[in-house]
């Protein structure tokens, strides 16, 4: 079972706002810390309210598809949580896949989507957009 498919399967169980809010906070702390070199300006994500960081790489997959590695970082709790959330959904995907992500579907999926505020959302949407001019940029090369 997929990182991500686990998630989901995990935020089915919890009711409240309350459990699924501190679940959030869980995946982020669990999410590997990004090495203070990788913190660099070139990898911050614009239009987020907090810090966030993202580095992306690429394996070999199928010609003109290669598989996107993506690690990520922020200096947020709950937003480090939707990171790591994005991060399970993306990262070891191939990067056609990666271009497909719809975000809001996925928030919506786990119950999360009516409950960000407009900034959190604002931010998961820039560093989507991000992710998926990686995946474009990494098809194209």
């Amino acid at each position: 079972m997929s990182k991500l498919q686990t998630i989901i399967d995990d935020f089915e169980y919890l009711d409240d706002w309350e459990d699924r809010y501190r679940y959030v906070i869980e995946i982020g702390k669990a999410l590997p810390e990004m090495p203070e070199a990788e913190r660099t300006d070139a990898n911050k994500v614009k239009g987020c309210a907090s810090q966030v960081w993202l580095v992306a790489e690429t394996e070999p997959g199928d010609p003109g598809d290669p598989v996107m590695i993506f690690r990520g970082d922020s200096d947020a709790h709950i937003v480090r949580g939707l990171v790591a959330i994005v991060l399970a959904a993306t990262s070891g995907q191939k990067a056609s896949a990666v271009e497909g992500l719809d975000e809001a579907e996925l928030m919506s999926r786990l119950g999360l989507g009516e409950h960000l505020s407009a900034q959190r959302a604002n931010g998961l949407r820039s560093m989507v957009l991000r992710i998926k001019a990686h995946a474009a940029a990494a098809r194209a090369a």
